[in-house]
């Protein structure tokens, strides 16, 4: 097997896109897979993701070129979903951070990257350990330094008191679903450990990529005052979808760490019937007064906390622009603003012909409402014409699909 190194540091491929050799990418690298055992450890393949939460092994024996920058491999890849055998160790999700033993000093330092080289066998082993010492031991705190392998004790059995700090930054550019799809793979110890050091904002992404049961078990888990931060991070729908799913004692109490306005917001999503336009609408659409321009509403969408959903209507009411907001007036589309002068007045620019629903119209006539108008979000009034909020396409799916749609594609392989 040729290729264009013969020694290559694992955490560094995370993200890597693997090809075939006509250059048609595959997918991207999500972890590394390891044997560890009392010689050299070897390193047998990579779990690459061929589509969204679809992953797949590809063994080292079919890869003819490896660097930092990209994978090629060669022959028929099998696309059965990767399962972990119980002799096999992942890089990123379970080696990282593990907490190992310096041979000669004793001292205690944890792994930061694994370096495996091509040996006379054509086998990929576990040569080198990059590791990192925390407060004391090496010249200044934090250093980090390469060392051979066998200069450590306790690379085989796991750590109980590892941190995730590497696979933390491992994961950093990782979409929302992927640090989901991760997570769903891990411990709840060490799903804990990645949830308690992810930002909020973040943390509240990954939540709603989660499936139900874990996202579930994260929030109890997690301090009530970090976990109410983060529920107020997120999607008020999605917020008080999460709380439905909590006994109600706990729901109650994280509903009362919030600061108000937030709790408001959510008390009466929750108010609704889940498969109601109300249970599934957010309260935070794109509201303007009628004598807003089109140069102000393209600066609203542009906001990239706004979803792309979300950023294909703006809705125009009387003051008061917060939900439940003034007389509903109409709706702006994106499309529309984008052909228009940005003096123009969104007053000018209402489509008056899409109807809103009531908050307590069931989920069988928002899905119609959907279809017949080709939308992808709909506004949602009370009985007296006020803006309450905005359904979105993909709430709209997510409670068409089953509840476990996210942990399964149809596809499995046990």
């Amino acid at each position: 097997m040729t290729t264009s190194a013969t020694r290559v540091f694992l955490a560094r491929l995370a993200g890597v896109r693997v090809f075939d050799p006509n250059g048609e990418q595959l997918g991207k690298v999500r972890d590394s897979v390891i044997v560890l055992r009392s010689q050299a450890p070897r390193f047998t393949g990579i779990v690459i993701e061929v589509q969204a939460r679809r992953r797949i092994f590809v063994p080292m024996s079919k890869v003819t070129s490896i660097d930092a920058n990209q994978i090629i491999v060669t022959g028929v890849v099998n696309l059965r979903r990767f399962a972990k055998r119980p002799n096999e160790t992942l890089l990123t999700a379970e080696l990282l951070d593990r907490t190992v033993d310096l041979i000669s000093t004793g001292e205690r330092v944890s792994v930061v990257d694994v370096g495996v080289e091509l040996d006379r066998t054509h086998d990929w082993v576990v040569t080198q350990l990059f590791i990192q010492r925390g407060s004391s031991g090496f010249r200044r705190r934090g250093e980090r330094k390469v060392v051979d392998w066998q200069e450590v004790s306790g690379l085989l059995l796991p750590s109980i008191d590892q941190d995730a700090t590497a696979m933390i930054a491992s994961i950093a550019t990782l979409r929302a679903a992927d640090i989901a799809a991760l997570l769903h793979e891990l411990p709840t110890k060490r799903r804990l450990e990645i949830a308690r050091q992810l930002d909020d904002d973040r943390l509240a992404d990954v939540l709603e990529e989660l499936p139900e049961d874990d996202r579930v078990e994260l929030v109890q888990l997690l301090d009530v005052e970090r976990a109410a931060d983060v529920l107020e991070d997120m999607d008020p729908d999605d917020a008080a979808d999460l709380l439905s799913e909590l006994p109600p004692e706990r729901a109650a109490e994280l509903l009362q760490r919030m600061e108000p306005e937030e709790a408001k917001d959510i008390r009466r999503l929750l108010s609704y019937d889940e498969l109601s336009a109300g249970g599934m609408m957010t309260t935070e659409p794109v509201v303007l007064s009628p004598d807003a321009t089109v140069a102000d509403a393209l600066a609203q969408i542009r906001n990239p906390d706004v979803s792309p959903a979300l950023a294909s209507q703006v809705y125009v009411t009387r003051s008061p622009t917060e939900t439940p907001t003034g007389r509903y007036l109409g709706t702006c589309h994106f499309q529309r603003l984008l052909r228009e002068p940005p003096a123009t007045l969104v007053s000018s620019l209402v489509d008056s012909d899409l109807v809103p629903v009531h908050p307590e119209a069931p989920l069988s006539e928002v899905t119609r409402t959907f279809a017949a108008y080709n939308l992808v979000a709909l506004p949602v009034v009370d009985q007296n014409g006020h803006l309450l909020g905005a359904v979105t396409v993909d709430d709209v799916i997510d409670h068409m699909l089953p509840e476990d749609w996210r942990e399964n594609d149809g596809d499995d392989h046990g």
